[in-house]
């Protein structure tokens, strides 16, 4: 699975590093302001929209961030066609999503399940996860993420969990597949800025990943970007399939502190390994 990840860039820097067009406002503090709802769930850690209506935000922006739980607003990238002209070339975009998908038909935001990760090999099959397979797929950015490991037992006899942080050998970003939802409240009027969403896909871990979880995010290599991010077209299903040995491979796992364990904490020194 995926319930944290670190990324160090920011949407600006994004954007220029891969030529896309940033869709992104001026970066708030990444934490931005917290709903009792967020809070809880960090503990517990719509075809045919015009192109416009998909350029609402929740209303906070991204940016660094050591510690990226759900619910938080992250930066992803999509590929698009302009708001005025359907039969351009779609154009990569870099914009803002809460983490968690919010299905279209959903009567509420922060009712029912947390869709922050949705499995690959069964998302299509789901729900709340249908259309967005069909036709709103996009890439999440990292540094690398988390995973929890089970660990000896504390002095009281508790069982602990062992954090792991697991990036590229050579320091790369990496980009994982993810599918993003356009969401307004019933009855909101048709300029009623939507909320944008997204959920990371998982797949069975390959190689030594395995030896921490038996699930990871799926890694999009950049030479499927293309018709992974095709709005106009279904991807193909080998896309849906477990990276290669050799992706995996190319990823580091290193044990870091347990300070990651609390949402609050967020800075480098949640990366050093121990």
């Amino acid at each position: 699975m995926c319930g944290r990840y670190a990324v160090t860039t920011d949407p600006a820097k994004l954007a220029a590093e891969i030529d896309a067009i940033n869709e992104v406002p001026v970066p708030l503090d990444p934490a931005g302001d917290e709903s009792a709802d967020d809070k809880s769930a960090k503990d517990e850690s719509a075809n045919n929209e015009p192109a416009s209506a998909e350029r609402g935000t929740s209303g906070r922006s991204p940016g660094p961030n050591y510690n990226v739980a759900p619910t938080t607003t992250v930066m992803t990238v999509v590929r698009r066609h302009a708001p005025d002209d359907a039969d351009d070339d779609p154009a990569l975009r870099i914009r803002a999503m809460r983490w968690g998908l919010v299905p279209p038909w959903a009567r509420e935001v922060g009712k029912g399940p947390l869709l922050f990760n949705a499995r690959a090999e069964s998302a299509a099959e789901k729900s709340s996860f249908r259309s967005s397979v069909k036709s709103k797929r996009c890439l999440v950015p990292m540094d690398g993420w988390y995973e929890w490991k089970k660990g000896p037992a504390d002095a009281k006899g508790k069982p602990t969990k062992v954090p792991f942080f697991m990036s590229p050998h050579d320091g790369t970003r990496l980009f994982m597949a993810g599918l993003w939802s356009v969401w307004r409240p019933k009855d909101a009027a048709r300029d009623t800025p939507p909320l944008l969403s997204c959920s990371i896909l998982t797949t069975d871990a390959v190689g030594h990943l395995r030896d921490i979880h038996d699930r990871m995010p799926l890694i999009m290599p950049f030479e499927n970007w293309d018709p992974w991010l095709d709005p106009d077209h279904t991807a193909p299903a080998e896309l849906f399939a477990p990276p290669s040995e050799a992706i995996a491979d190319a990823i580091d796992v290193r044990e870091v502190a347990p300070l990651v364990n609390r949402v609050a904490n967020n800075g480098p020194e949640l990366l050093e390994p121990v």
